[in-house]
């Protein structure tokens, strides 16, 4: 007789997945969640916000929206109800697809008619999103080994750069944009991450990541690159009114924008929960996925409501998980309660938001490579001495290479097309999917092995046998 999914043969024993910790541990493990998301979570609406005209302050209101509906999508993730779900540790946040488009569309409209049809597009793509949720999720028998371990390494290798722009100091424009200080603190995060993994033990070796970066926040202090002015200008309470901005209001033109960009970010979200249900030991089958999907799309439409924009799978945060080891999805769920308080609290925000972004981005290095090497752990399992899966590796690894590689590439290409260019995950994940369909699906001759597919969670028996996965 199987055994409860959740326990093992025993029954003694929740997975991982399921298991909740000592409170202090749950909060420090989902704070390091949250610092490790912070800065992805608030730079589209700093950027969205001046491109449709707000002034400062309403794009700080921006901000701690983002962060209030961002907790509000985490705890739909991980905790769930009915069908919505993946109930793994799963963050999610502001998808940066939906910048270029939604800078295009305020840029279209007038300043006071910008984020009512920003907000409008993004609830139907939303509610179309989770429409189509159980149809898009079918699509995961088309995620073998060699698919996942492609889309699991670009998805590390596109977050590279991110890392390596915060370790300039994030801002271009600046003029200590790459300086020796700025690259200085973030390889001396850098180093203090890995001193401290190598020297710590148990839950404090967990933590890590961030006690590196209080380290690299309190060196910082001196050398001069820390900004308290955030938290003297902040107010204690500030809840993200309904709608601040005005009614929402439907263009079909945005609309159609923003569904690709719906799109985008399911295919993102169903690759980031593969890779996330293998580090995790718990495979991600076609109900997670399809849970997971409508709680990314219902969170999306949700938002608008409380000044918010489209919801997805932050990938830095599986990079978070494969390193510490930590699985509990309550310890993800303590980040979303945490990102809810910094969204109602702009003082205890600014308080986040005092960590530099070259710290960030020291140890973001490490968080994005440990995404890159679990890819790489998958491709190891995906026989690439057989067939032709060692040329969809190197063709998808290589077109999803050119956003990274030459940012201008498909510069002349329609703005439309570029929502799905731009991202190497989603023009990556696209071309092994195909390739894979070319190459090991389509003309298979009867009596050849059958088409390798995802596992489904496998079951145990009571003498704690796995048993064979279904294909």
């Amino acid at each position: 007789m199987a055994a409860t999914p959740g326990r093992t043969a025993q029954g003694a024993r929740k997975h991982p997945v399921d298991e909740t910790l000592p409170p202090f541990k749950m909060f420090t493990s989902g704070l390091q969640h949250v610092a490790a998301m912070y800065a992805g979570v608030v730079a589209p609406p700093m950027i969205v916000g001046p491109a449709c005209g707000l002034s400062p302050a309403e794009t700080a209101f921006l901000m701690g929206a983002s962060l209030f509906t961002a907790g509000i999508a985490t705890l739909l993730q991980t905790l769930g109800f009915w069908k919505i779900g993946a109930r793994l540790p799963f963050v999610n946040g502001v998808s940066f697809a939906g910048v270029t488009p939604m800078v295009a569309i305020g840029k279209a409209q007038g300043p006071g008619d910008a984020l009512p049809v920003i907000f409008g597009a993004v609830i139907v793509a939303g509610v179309l999103g989770f429409l189509l949720a159980p149809y898009f999720s079918k699509l995961v028998r088309f995620f073998p080994p060699v698919v996942t371990g492609t889309v699991i390494t670009l998805i590390g290798v596109s977050l590279l750069p991110v890392a390596f722009n915060w370790s300039q100091g994030g801002n271009a424009q600046a003029h200590d944009y790459g300086s020796l200080t700025n690259i200085g603190m973030a390889a001396l995060t850098f180093v203090v991450v890995l001193v401290l993994r190598r020297v710590l033990r148990g839950f404090l070796q967990q933590i890590s990541i961030l006690l590196g970066l209080v380290a690299g926040t309190l060196i910082a202090i001196p050398v001069g690159i820390t900004d308290f002015g955030a938290i003297t200008e902040a107010d204690l309470v500030g809840f993200p009114t309904p709608f601040h901005f005005g009614a929402p209001q439907f263009d079909v033109a945005a609309i159609v924008s923003m569904g690709i960009v719906m799109l985008v970010c399911m295919t993102e979200s169903t690759a980031d929960m593969l890779a996330l249900g293998k580090i995790v030991d718990r495979p991600a089958d076609e109900r997670t996925i399809e849970g997971g999907l409508r709680a990314d799309t219902l969170g999306t439409a949700l938002s608008p409501l409380f000044n918010g924009f489209a919801n997805s799978a932050f990938a830095q945060n599986i990079g978070l998980v494969a390193m510490t080891k930590v699985r509990s999805r309550f310890v993800v769920a303590t980040g979303g309660l945490i990102l809810i308080v910094l969204g109602l609290c702009p003082v205890a925000a600014s308080v986040i938001s005092l960590v530099p972004l070259p710290v960030l981005g020291g140890a973001g290095i490490v968080l994005f490579g440990s995404v890159a090497a679990s890819g790489i752990q998958t491709l190891a399992a995906a026989a690439m001495d057989k067939g032709e899966n060692a040329l969809i590796v190197a063709a998808s690894v290589g077109i999803g290479l050119i956003p990274i590689a030459a940012p201008h590439f498909y510069h002349d290409f329609p703005k439309d097309m570029l929502v799905v260019l731009d991202s190497g995950i989603s023009t990556g994940c696209l071309v092994a999917i195909v390739l894979n369909l070319a190459f090991n699906h389509l003309g298979k001759r009867r009596g050849e092995p059958p088409l390798e597919v995802v596992p489904q969670q496998p079951e145990r028996g009571a003498a704690g046998q796995e048993a064979a996965p279904a294909h």
